[in-house]
């Protein structure tokens, strides 16, 4: 059995070989439209390494990494998916502080001169409709005195204009914009585009914008050192007072310019945001082109022996499971320090992830708790900009479960005291083509949903689930193994909680 190990990815595919997680395709793939093609047909399953890129001689991809909360659980060492959020909530409080190191993988080639990330990387393209050839799987890191003393982690889309010039998305309220448009919008801004770094730090760049438990200043690569038990080692970057995470396969060192671009030409020949098309977006639509500071690359550094691209798909299970694993963790954070004990789990549905929604599962202990679980939905509709669905539901209810979530929506809450809405006039994301079209510039917020689809527990009695006796029979008595089997492959998500239940 392979040592689990995810300081790198490259370790942990090891380790997920091991587990039968990883499926190897040798034959030639082209990184326009067939390697995200090919990610979107195989959704949900294996993780892929594409070892044959039409153009890369020696160059690999890699995606569909985080398809899964199960393979994500078994890189963190954790049997059961649904305590991930936990052990993310201990990486918060407990974070494990990088390591500086003198060498590192990363820099084992090192080019300076006649920079042209094209020719290196197999940049995707993902459909017809993309403006060009944009990176998605990338992590920034912005550190130290850059950052409040800090570090910080993030995704952000990555267009390169030029061979060595192009594009960082860095909209507010990140903390990557505050720091572009806030702390260091006069100067020139050093930091490193991180690709394919150890799993962990994936995790935390992608759930770690609740800036109510992560803020501006705080040890985000220390968080990543301690979901993967060992510290994120990091190295100077050879041309920018910068460092990059020392396991990348690939970095890409520059700064952000004091002007601003445009992302793309037709947003530049339009002069206006929000209507050129850009790349497909996490909440499932094209998402569209806007003006950010202009990157300066400096450097690309690299591993020697087949270094590895990752591209993950922003609307997929992957950047789902990118987005939500580490969010989880901060939304049970919110919850506790609104009504500590109140809420004993929550967790983020398919089709919930796309506007940052959650599902908090409530246990009233005694009648003072009535009421507070509407303090927790007006709180988590303000710690997350742009959230448009948030749900509580009792301790009966499986938040696992769409079908059980939406039984408990139709049979528990009154459209007419139980649906909130707010914050109405905020701002949300420019990637929600509802708030772009809302007539507020730079994206205004009409407003979220939170359900309060619990049972008052003076009228607790009322809602008593029914209950067949399913624990008095031994199936096995009337049916074969083989015709067991058989059914319930065949049974529905829905059926076989219900059968489990007594439902």
């Amino acid at each position: 059995m392979a040592v689990r190990d995810i300081s790198s990815t490259r370790k942990a595919l090891d380790f997920l070989k091991g587990e039968g997680e990883v499926l190897n395709i040798s034959a030639e793939v082209d990184p326009i439209y067939e390697i995200a093609g090919i990610q979107k047909v195989l959704e949900g399953g294996p993780a892929l390494i594409f070892d044959n890129i039409k153009g890369y001689p020696g160059i690999r991809d890699l995606g569909n990494l985080f398809a899964t909360r199960e393979r994500a659980a078994k890189m963190l060492g954790i049997s059961d998916f649904k305590k991930i959020k936990f052990k993310c909530l201990e990486a918060i409080k407990n974070p494990i502080p990088p390591k500086i190191v003198e060498s590192a993988p990363c820099q084992e080639v090192v080019i300076t001169e006649n920079i042209d990330v094209f020719s290196h990387m197999p940049v995707l393209k993902h459909t017809p409709s993309d403006a060009g050839r944009i990176i998605g799987g990338s992590n920034n890191l912005i550190y130290g005195k850059y950052f409040r003393g800090g570090s910080h982690i993030s995704f952000n889309r990555v267009h390169f204009r030029g061979n060595d010039w192009g594009t960082i998305m860095a909209g507010p309220p990140t903390h990557f914009g505050v720091a572009a448009y806030i702390d260091h919008r006069s100067e020139k801004l050093p930091l490193t585009i991180n690709i394919t770094t150890p799993p962990a730090v994936m995790m935390v760049a992608g759930g770690g914008n609740v800036h109510s438990i992560i803020p501006q200043g705080a040890d985000e690569l220390g968080m990543a050192g301690a979901l993967q038990d060992s510290p994120v080692e990091i190295v100077k970057a050879k041309t920018v007072d910068a460092y990059s995470i020392a396991e990348s396969e690939w970095v890409i060192e520059g700064y952000l310019d004091t002007h601003s671009v445009w992302e793309t030409e037709e947003a530049e020949k339009l002069g206006k945001g929000g209507e050129a098309p850009f790349f497909p977006e996490w909440p499932g639509y094209l998402g569209r082109a806007y003006r950010f500071r202009r990157f300066q690359a400096t450097a690309i550094t690299h591993r020697k022996n087949s270094p590895i691209f990752f591209s993950p798909l922003a609307h997929s299970f992957e950047g789902e499971f990118l987005i939500t694993l580490f969010k989880e963790a901060c939304m049970y954070e919110v919850a506790e320090r609104i009504v500590p004990g109140l809420v004993i789990d929550v967790n983020t549905l398919h089709g919930f992830s796309v506007n940052g929604g959650i599902v908090f599962q409530v246990h009233k202990r005694r009648p003072w708790d009535e009421g507070y679980q509407r303090n927790i939905l007006h709180a988590a509709m303000a710690a997350q900009p742009g959230i448009r669905l948030v749900v509580a539901v009792d301790e009966d209810v499986d938040i696992y479960n769409t079908d059980d979530v939406l039984w408990a929506i139709t049979t528990r809450a009154n459209p007419l005291t139980d649906f909130l809405t707010g914050p109405r006039g905020g701002r949300g994301t420019l990637m929600q083509p509802l708030e772009r079209t809302s007539g507020a510039e730079g994206g205004g917020f009409e407003g979220g949903i939170a359900i309060d689809a619990t049972v008052p527990m003076d009228k607790k009695w009322h809602f008593e689930r029914a209950h067949y006796p399913v624990e008095k029979v031994d199936i096995k008595r009337w049916l074969t193994e083989e015709q067991i089997t058989r059914i319930q492959s065949s049974q529905s998500e829905y059926a076989r909680l219900m059968a489990r239940i007594g439902g």
